[in-house]
C-alpha cells in the first residue's frame, strides 16, 4: 500500500578531503600571509605584485626586530614571473631603507631582465640600494610624499686600510652609478654629485630627494600612484 509520507532528507556528505578550489584558496591565503605575494589572476590583466620592504637582506641575516626582504626568496619569484605564461606584467612596490649592496643589485638586474611589461612604484622610501631597484623596471613611479636617499657605498664590520679595499669600494660604487644611469634619465655625473653632497645630511654625505625632486632629476620617470602604474601596465600589455 502506497503512502504519502515524505522520505527523510539525506544528510549532506562530509568529506575529509577539501575540494581543489578550497585548497587553492587556502594556499593563496597562506602565500599572501607569509610571503606578501599577491595573486596575479585578479583584474583585467594578470599583474604580479612584488613588494620590497624594510631592509634588503643579503648574505648575512638581519636582526629579528627588522622588517626584511630576503633576496633568496625574491629571486625564484622573479624567475617564476618570467616563466609563467599566465602572468602578463610585473608591478614592484618599494618602501625600503636599502641593505645589502650585492643582493640589491642582483634583484635589480633580474627585474631589468624581465621581458614582460614592468613598473616600479616608490611609496614611503626608496633609499640607498633601493634606488637601483626603483629604476630597474621599464617605467618608474613615485608618490609625492616618498623620499630617496642617494649616498656612497657604506661598509659595516672590519675594514682593512689598504689600497685594495678602497678600490673595491670604488668599483662597487661605479657599478651602482652605471646601473642607475643606464636605467633612468639621470646622468652618471649628476648622480655622483648627489651622492657626494656634503651640505645636506648631518655627519654624512649624500642627498635626500622627495618625489618631485626625484622626477626633476630624471631619477624616476613620473609622479604617480597605484592607479597610474597599473594604467601603464595595462596599456603596455594591450598594445
Amino acid at each position: 500500500m502506497e503512502t504519502n509520507a515524505k522520505k527523510p532528507k539525506s544528510k549532506p556528505q562530509i568529506t575529509e578531503n577539501p575540494t581543489e578550489e578550497a585548497a587553492l584558496k587556502r594556499l593563496e591565503h597562506d602565500l599572501i600571509k607569509e610571503d606578501g605575494i599577491v595573486p596575479a589572476t585578479k583584474g583585467r590583466h594578470a599583474i604580479h605584485c612584488l613588494t620590497v620592504i624594510g631592509t634588503i637582506e643579503g648574505h648575512s641575516i638581519a636582526p629579528d626586530a627588522q622588517k626584511t626582504t630576503k633576496y633568496e626568496h625574491v629571486i625564484p619569484q622573479l624567475v617564476d614571473i618570467e616563466e609563467d605564461p599566465e602572468v602578463e606584467g610585473l608591478l614592484v612596490i618599494l618602501n625600503t631603507v636599502g641593505g645589502d649592496v650585492e643582493a640589491g643589485l642582483a634583484l635589480a638586474e633580474l627585474i631589468a631582465g624581465v621581458s614582460k611589461p614592468s613598473a616600479t612604484l616608490v611609496l614611503g622610501g626608496g633609499h640607498s640600494i633601493g634606488i637601483p631597484l626603483a629604476v630597474a623596471a621599464r617605467r618608474s613611479f613615485i608618490v609625492p610624499t616618498a623620499t630617496m636617499t642617494v649616498h656612497p657605498v657604506r661598509h659595516s664590520g672590519m675594514v682593512l686600510g689598504v689600497p685594495q679595499t678602497l678600490r673595491y669600494f670604488e668599483q662597487m660604487q661605479e657599478r651602482i652609478v652605471g646601473f642607475v644611469a643606464h636605467h633612468s634619465g639621470i646622468t652618471a655625473r649628476r648622480f655622483t654629485q648627489l651622492m657626494h653632497n656634503t651640505g645636506e645630511l648631518v655627519m654624512d654625505m649624500g642627498t635626500v630627494l622627495d618625489g618631485h625632486q626625484a622626477v626633476e632629476e630624471g631619477l624616476i620617470d613620473q609622479l604617480g600612484g597605484l592607479e597610474d602604474a597599473l594604467a601603464y601596465l595595462y596599456k603596455e600589455i594591450e598594445q
